[in-house]
């Protein structure tokens, strides 16, 4: 049987886990997050320990072969969370000298010389783009098929757009 309380001081058997608190996950910018980007998020979570925030590693191909993602899927998701206010990127890695990228979890505290600095949850600050409403920006507006041929002065008789038999569409010569 496992405990769900230890004492003070003693880790539990459960082990360690991740805190998603309710007003985080339903904010807007963790809601427009893909699903690969919720997976590398979870990713350097696993990395963090405690004291090494603004120092946690993870290159791309190491993301990409972990989380079985493309790369190019991966770069997507390194730069939505950065986007969104979940990750910023502290060090630039260098592929020359096989040093991955620092990034700081900005739902974690940050250990610096003269102490904890707070958590800047950069992503509450995150708000969706604005997008027109109404007519002008509908697009099954302008693209309705008409039901003729535009009309014109001269030229040949007008003729439905859309075939009146069911006939399959093609010559019937084809191999």
């Amino acid at each position: 049987m496992s405990r769900r309380r230890s004492p003070k001081g003693k880790r539990s058997d459960e082990g360690q886990y991740v805190p998603l608190p309710y007003a985080m996950i339903k904010s807007p910018a963790w809601r427009a997050l893909s699903g690969p980007a919720v997976k590398l998020w979870l990713e350097l979570h696993t990395r963090f320990n405690g004291g090494n925030n603004g120092e946690v590693f993870l290159s791309m191909n190491e993301a990409a072969e972990i989380l079985g993602l493309g790369k190019a899927t991966v770069q997507r998701a390194f730069e939505d969370l950065q986007d969104k206010g979940f990750l910023v990127l502290e060090q630039e890695g260098n592929w020359y000298h096989r040093r991955a990228h620092e990034w700081r979890l900005t739902t974690k505290t940050t250990q610096t010389r003269s102490g904890k600095k707070a958590a800047s949850n950069d992503w509450r600050l995150w708000q969706p783009e604005k997008t027109k409403r109404g007519s002008e920006t509908d697009p099954s507006a302008s693209s309705v098929v008409p039901f003729e041929n535009p009309k014109t002065s001269h030229g040949s008789k007008s003729e439905p757009v859309r075939p009146v038999s069911r006939r399959s569409v093609g010559s019937e010569t084809e191999h």
